[in-house]
């Protein structure tokens, strides 16, 4: 009787948080009760409503490019860029527009259609906007979609952005804003869903997800996940990262977070947002191709393609393409 029980409740939970076409309103505890429940109900629950929304065998293919690498002045403890931290990395300056385009003609020919560009940047200087328009006019020519990420952007710099014709811009909010103040203390959550507010009142798509493995609790990955589905329009693109941990940044030692934990912030990004791209991220580099295909089944539609992510590994592309071949699943 008592597994009959469970059984029910576990429907309970499924139907009331799944009964919704695209819902702004969920609740941190209503969203802990999709994490809790059997792991089978709800990968099963997160690919039914993928299938509603999305070719559930094809995948979409970005490339990441680093721009202008390191010396960035934020103090996130993650991350290699930062001019913190010693992880001896190359510092390089905003990267020429010949060999951007070089590179964006050669993720084209591997396959991609969405080509992301990077800059540390803590926010994106007006002194360098026309340099990153140009660039955006130029990559467009090849025919890729355009992604940046330049840090934090005012309202007039997102309209510029729009206007070279940026489609997607990148900008994570991480974690929770309770959690926030202990991976970055040089700005505060608050600035990170200004410039959100800013990028979707310009009208261009919305590319914001987050970090998990960082030392978060439970409680963190749901209230990130409220939070990105609680926007006045879901993210079109999100970003789901498993913490890739490198010497000499703070966060070198973290306890490494269960791969189920990971497929499971998956599926229920799925069900929150279910018209959205969810982008199987950084940390794929150690994640075996039996933890990438449950990702792929909980819904993650969206990958990076390439052997770097900025300035960490990703799985080289042959073995996308032999994953994908396996899979039965076609890059787009």
């Amino acid at each position: 009787m008592k597994e009959i029980n469970e059984n029910i409740k576990s429907e309970e939970v499924l139907s009331a948080s799944c009964d919704f076409s695209l819902r702004h309103d969920f609740s941190v505890a209503e969203v802990l009760q999709l994490f809790a429940l059997p792991f089978n109900d709800l990968i099963f629950k997160a690919a039914e409503i993928h299938r509603q929304f999305h070719d559930q065998n094809k995948v979409q293919i970005s490339t990441l490019l680093s721009i202008k690498t390191g010396s960035c002045p934020e103090n996130c403890k993650y991350c290699p860029q930062s001019a913190h931290y010693n992880t001896g990395l190359e510092k390089e300056s905003l990267m020429e527009i010949d060999k951007i385009l070089d590179a964006a003609k050669s993720a084209k020919e591997a396959g991609a259609s969405r080509f992301c560009m990077g800059a540390a940047w803590r926010n994106l200087n007006d002194r360098d906007v026309d340099k990153i328009c140009n660039i955006i006019d130029e990559v467009k020519k090849t025919g890729l979609e355009t992604c940046m990420t330049l840090g934090m952007l005012s309202d007039l710099q997102s309209k510029k952005l729009k206007e070279a014709g940026l489609d997607y811009y990148n900008h994570n909010i991480d974690t929770s804003p309770e959690f926030y103040s202990e991976i970055i203390t040089t700005r505060n959550f608050e600035d990170r869903l200004n410039t959100l507010k800013n990028v979707r009142e310009a009208g261009l798509n919305v590319c914001s997800g987050g970090i998990v493995g960082m030392g978060e609790k439970l409680e963190d990955r749901a209230k990130m996940l409220v939070i990105l589905a609680n926007l006045p329009t879901h993210p079109q693109s999100v970003p789901i990262n498993m913490l890739v941990k490198v010497a000499g940044t703070p966060m070198d030692k973290v306890e490494e977070l269960d791969q189920f934990e990971f497929i499971k912030t998956i599926a229920v990004a799925r069900i929150l947002m279910p018209k959205s791209a969810v982008r199987l991220s950084a940390g794929r580099e150690n994640m075996n191709e039996q933890t990438q295909a449950l990702c792929f089944l909980a819904g993650a539609n969206s990958i990076f393609y390439g052997e770097k992510l900025l300035t960490t590994s990703n799985p080289e592309m042959e073995r996308d393409k032999k994953l994908f071949e396996k899979l039965g699943i076609v890059g787009r």
